[in-house]
């Protein structure tokens, strides 16, 4: 690979990262730095074996704010052969693919849904882990081809679900975006004698289309492919209208009121302060999840969380969440 089309590569990568919420820049030639919340991807675009086997077996050290991160490899290669077992592989299909995903998405103005999973490899996918109903009706693992998102593993087989939801019709498989965030406030306001800390962290998960907050087991994620007759949900809630939101309402929890009883002479006069927390002093992470769901299409809808087999109240995508 000639340093034009190189160049040319690195500008195409970069615009699919980008499309996907990465913010992606030059770490050193001829590596580029993807930065999306805490993940990170060293990205490297070559057709060169002696330069691919360097960059796989390298032990780069990387390092932000004085202190060093975890990273994972990214390899694009136009070279069939090329293979590198401790990097993510993407080739000619895995470009046309992306690149495509990432234009149809800039025209319906969503995001790009797009994870990687731990392991390296070409798919870069983790198989997930069903349970429930008869083996007949699973979801096999060659079925797993789909787009990587970040999701929790479909646990409730198709057959399983069917039964779950006792409406006649067949179900079909679609994940539902999130948005899992963490927060972690500081800071304080003093007014006269008065002193209130804004010390707080915390967690959860809000729908990404009608915004409600949801419980669930969010630390069974696991990132990879998702079935490819799966649908995947794009969320109309953006990631920076979720971040707006979580912010409102942690001020809103952290805010205090307190009243002021002062004495002059014969008088008693009472002064009440609200102290709330800035919002500089607040930090908020977010990151893309799904969870799958069954949905029974019949005389009614009726879904069923692929996860927890729970019946939902109505479809996630018209306004209400799990039970």
């Amino acid at each position: 690979m000639d340093e034009k089309l190189r160049e040319k590569a690195r500008n195409a990568i970069k615009s699919i990262l980008e499309a996907a919420g990465f913010s992606v820049n030059t770490l050193e030639d001829p590596f580029d730095l993807a930065e999306r919340d805490d993940e990170y991807l060293m990205v490297l675009c070559s057709n060169d074996p002696g330069e691919i086997g360097e960059y796989e077996s390298g032990a780069f050290r990387l390092m932000k704010d004085g202190e060093e991160i975890t990273y994972k490899k990214l390899l694009f290669s136009l070279n069939p052969s090329a293979g590198a077992g401790n990097c993510i592989v993407w080739g000619r299909d895995e470009f046309i693919r992306y690149a495509g995903e990432a234009a149809l998405d800039a025209i319906l103005d969503r995001p790009l849904a797009l994870s990687f999973s731990d392991g390296p490899g070409r798919q870069a996918a983790s198989k997930a882990t069903l349970a429930g109903g008869d083996a007949g009706s699973a979801i096999q693992e060659e079925d797993a081809g789909g787009v990587p998102i970040s999701h929790l593993p479909v646990r409730i087989q198709k057959q399983a679900a069917e039964q779950i939801a006792k409406a006649q019709g067949q179900a079909s498989l679609r994940f539902m975006p999130y948005w899992v965030y963490s927060y972690q406030s500081s800071g304080e306001q003093v007014y006269k004698d008065n002193r209130i800390a804004f010390d707080s962290e915390g967690s959860g998960g809000i729908n990404a289309i009608n915004g409600l907050k949801m419980e669930a087991d969010w630390n069974a994620m696991t990132e990879g492919a998702v079935p490819r007759n799966a649908e995947v949900v794009q969320p109309r809630l953006t990631k920076e209208d979720a971040t707006e939101k979580i912010l409102a309402e942690v001020i809103e929890s952290l805010t205090r009121k307190i009243r002021i009883r002062q004495v002059i002479g014969d008088a008693i006069s009472y002064e009440e302060k609200v102290m709330k927390p800035e919002r500089k002093n607040i930090q908020i992470r977010l990151q893309q999840a799904f969870i799958p769901v069954w949905q029974v299409r019949g005389k009614k809808i009726v879904e069923v969380n692929a996860y927890t087999g729970e019946v939902l109240s109505e479809p996630m995508d018209e306004g209400v969440e799990v039970f």
